[in-house]
């Protein structure tokens, strides 16, 4: 296809079909790193899944690996209330305060989600550098409440936007989450000029390159960075005239309205049409997979 990827190892306290236990998740997640075909495009990072399903001992050994080999490791933190609840009756604290004990709270660690915080554990998550990745839309469909988005930002934190998997967004489309992350902003702050557009765009590009450890990479248009770009097409009944395209890019585009893609220097979109990927052929693939894990009618 030719996108660029960080593609995370899920490293779990619990049996799945991938692994029966902690070791054999992070055998498997070793194997594979060391077997990889180095790649321009492709970097890798641990993904513990959160505080609920990762004891202590995966976590310190998400952390070793990270350490062994520079890895980004990426969880859901502090999504929800019964998360920290559950913290709380089984470890005696709040999911922040363990992770910070077991040395995760680092400049590695991609937090997701970030809901329900104190001011207290906003100063740490500066203080630590570690970065978190805003879902705003996933966050609104599970009901899981409203980050503090704009206390993280003014306290110096890497704030990046992120989507979530199918099963809790649907569409995983970043202008919707620029949008949406921009809406809710000014509504909780009560604040029309609160996560200004050019605020948000960042977010989705420099900030997110930050998050995956690629700023000096890409992120920004700049000398010596890959080319990542797109272009987007104005030239529609509902996204004319234009007087601030950073404001339309927010709050009048969408995805659809993308008409070029390039990787670093290479034209994955030409005028809405992929050069590099057969759509029929994805779209076949899909529908036999959605047809194979789809419950049996009785």
């Amino acid at each position: 296809a030719g996108m660029r990827a960080c593609i995370g190892f899920w490293v779990g306290s619990v049996p799945t079909g991938w692994a029966k236990n902690t070791a054999e998740y992070i055998q498997k997640a070793k194997q594979a790193y060391q077997e990889r075909d180095p790649h321009p495009l492709i970097t890798f990072a641990l993904a513990p899944h959160s505080p609920y399903v990762n004891d202590d001992e995966s976590l310190l050994l998400c952390q070793q690996f990270s350490n062994e080999h520079n890895l980004r490791i990426h969880i859901h933190l502090h999504e929800t209330e019964a998360e920290i609840n559950i913290n709380l009756e089984k470890y005696g604290n709040r999911p922040m305060t363990r992770f910070d004990q077991l040395g995760l709270l680092n400049e590695q660690l991609i937090a997701v989600h970030m809901v329900h915080l104190t001011d207290a554990e906003i100063e740490l998550c500066a203080k630590r550098k570690l970065h978190v990745s805003h879902n705003p839309e996933s966050n609104l469909k599970l009901g899981s409440g409203f980050a503090p988005i704009s206390k993280l930002i003014n306290a110096g934190v890497n704030v990046s936007l992120g989507t979530d998997g199918a099963a809790s967004n649907n569409d995983l489309d970043l202008f919707g989450e620029m949008q949406t992350a921009a809406f809710i902003a000014k509504a909780l702050d009560k604040n029309p000029t609160a996560l200004d557009a050019m605020t948000v765009i960042e977010m989705a590009t420099i900030n997110g390159a930050k998050t995956v450890g690629l700023e000096k990479e890409i992120g920004s248009v700049e000398k010596g960075k890959y080319a990542d770009v797109i272009a987007i097409d104005f030239d529609h009944l509902f996204t004319q005239p234009v007087f601030h395209p950073a404001s339309h890019v927010v709050y009048a585009l969408n995805r659809l309205q993308v008409s070029d893609v390039f990787v670093a220097g290479k034209q994955l979109l030409n005028q809405c049409k992929f050069t590099t990927l057969d759509t029929t052929e994805i779209i076949k693939k899909a529908q036999y997979w959605a047809n194979k894990v789809r419950p049996t009618q009785g």
